[in-house]
């Protein structure tokens, strides 16, 4: 299995992979000139470093890739850019569920339509969300049980910790508190490592974030998880829960990471493109990137990720609106 060192050997510093040619009998089904993946976030994050592990695997759709992280405004420059660009193949998108699902009933105006604009092609992982806690949660708190009559207990010190106002997480923990009938203070941060550290100091009480980005911290014991919210347990963590066995189904989320090219993109270049995805999927060296990040290959046809996309944005935005959320500017 690669370890986060391997995956920055594999990338390497420029950003630019360079595909060799295939061989003649399927040359001319390869796109020439250079195709763009962008992604809307830095470079060394694990939606970056999985999108070039990615593009290294297309080689029967382009003979040339790069990745181009285009950050900004949490991930919506990179959808701008797409809508945008030709609707060739040409330039494609790696982003996570929230863009499309959560952001169109979190800001007043966004840059794009989710269901206008583009064009679903495949997702490539999906991964579950962690609720942890830190050393602000006595180390008797040691299931969810235990966790709700604590946050009852202790109103002024229940509070959670997430990568940002209106983020998946911030909704799920909107959701806990109503379930469990507890008041938990969401506290924001500008990404899931400050927020994660701040709860290791003690600062907060909890957190919902990626398993991937708590894993470490689990491991050396500075953080405890209480449940996940995947639909069954996961094999990296076989101890722990489900929030589904916890008594809270309805609090089963599962974000994923997805590809998308713009509306009018031609159906063979997307049938295509979802096709050499796919196959990308079954790679060791895809399979065992995912699995460092502790997500899982999740290829499905463009029609099945339409419906996906339906699905998440109808589902949040109830649960935004049950929020009372005031749409962000």
């Amino acid at each position: 299995m690669f370890s986060r060192r391997d995956f920055v050997h594999l990338v390497g510093a420029g950003g630019l992979l360079a595909l060799a040619k295939p061989g003649n009998a399927v040359a001319q089904s390869v796109r020439t000139g250079t195709t763009k993946l962008l992604v809307g976030f830095p470079a060394g994050g694990s939606i970056d470093v999985i999108a070039r592990l990615l593009v290294s695997q297309l080689r029967g759709y382009a003979s040339t890739m790069i990745v181009e992280n285009r950050p900004g405004a949490g991930g919506q420059l990179s959808l701008a850019t797409l809508k945008s660009s030709a609707p060739d193949g040409s330039t494609l998108v790696l982003t996570p569920a929230g863009m499309l699902a959560i952001f169109p009933h979190t800001y007043k105006t966004l840059p794009y339509d989710p269901f206008q604009d583009f064009t679903p092609v495949s997702t490539v992982a999906t991964f579950p969300f962690l609720l942890t806690v830190g050393p602000k949660v006595p180390t008797a708190v040691k299931s969810i049980p235990d966790f709700v009559a604590w946050c009852r207990a202790n109103t002024k010190d229940a509070t959670y910790g997430t990568p940002g106002l209106g983020s998946l997480p911030h909704f799920l923990g909107v959701e806990f508190a109503r379930a469990s009938k507890t008041e938990l203070v969401h506290v924001p941060y500008k990404g899931s490592q400050s927020a994660l550290q701040d709860m290791v100091k003690g600062d907060v009480a909890a957190n919902f974030g990626l398993l991937g980005n708590a894993a470490p911290l689990l491991a050396s014991g500075q953080i405890r998880a209480l449940a996940i919210t995947a639909p069954s347990r996961t094999a990296g963590l076989p101890a722990i829960p489900t929030l589904r066995e916890a008594g809270y189904p309805d609090l089963e989320a599962v974000e994923w990471f997805g590809v998308f090219v713009p509306a009018g993109t031609p159906a063979a270049t997307v049938d295509q493109l979802n096709a050499e995805i796919r196959k990308a999927l079954t790679t060791k060296v895809v399979r065992d990137g995912l699995a460092t990040w502790h997500m899982d290959p999740a290829g499905n046809s463009p029609a099945e990720f339409a419906r996906l996309v339906r699905s998440d944005f109808d589902r949040w935005g109830a649960v935004v609106r049950a929020a009372a959320f005031a749409p962000l500017e």
